[in-house]
């Protein structure tokens, strides 16, 4: 499952100097936590986007970051303060429902992780990410009908969404569907999914 990293770049209108400054400093720091969390370094990347936050108290999109970043260190609990506190200020932002409810999954809440991926959807019903996130918490709550109807809305979307192929391929096997289980296993190794191949060898051969 896949989570998005808020990406930023400023344009400068004609505003006081000090606001301008203001705004670009908190950018700044923005940019650099991107940065930070490309190359792992979490914990660098939440005090980067502190920074900003301090700064300009109302950054949405470094709350979110920073979520993310904590998502990623195991504080799924800090990681749905901070996606809280971002959505409390754009409660619009699919992606930022999406990945609280990652953290939700990360937690066990997988009913509350579903309701957020519901959001996420009706913000925008093109997100795949979401309907494969709602499928997996489906599927963990044991509504495989519900997991591969999401998987399959997931593929719609993005027919090249190799995780969609994978997890809807796992389900088909959990309910004995071996045959086309095991298709999907091997679309999603031909896109390139990094864990069917050993699903494939374990199941269906």
């Amino acid at each position: 499952m896949k989570t998005l990293i808020i990406r930023f770049f400023a344009l400068t209108f004609i505003l006081p100097i000090s606001v301008v400054f203001a705004q670009n400093s908190a950018v700044e720091y923005f940019n650099s936590g991107v940065e930070k969390l490309d190359s792992g370094d979490y914990q660098g990347a939440i005090k980067d986007y502190n920074k900003a936050i301090e700064i300009n108290p109302r950054y949405a999109k470094a709350y979110y970051n920073k979520g993310f970043a904590k998502a990623e260190l195991g504080d799924y609990r800090g990681a749905i303060e901070d996606y809280n506190k971002g959505i409390k200020i754009n409660p619009k932002y699919a992606e930022a429902y999406n990945n609280r409810g990652l953290a939700k999954v990360g937690l066990g809440d997988f009913r509350g992780a579903i309701e957020d991926f519901n959001k996420a959807i009706k913000l925008n019903p093109k997100l795949a990410q979401a309907y494969l996130n709602r499928g997996f918490a489906k599927a963990k709550l044991g509504d495989y009908k519900g997991a591969i109807e999401d998987y399959n809305k997931g593929i719609k979307i993005n027919p090249k969404y190799a995780g969609a192929y994978f997890w809807r391929g796992l389900i088909k096997l959990d309910m004995g569907q071996k045959d086309s289980g095991c298709l999907d296993l091997s679309r999603a190794r031909e896109l390139g999914h990094s864990g069917a191949y050993q699903r494939i060898k374990e199941y269906c051969n």
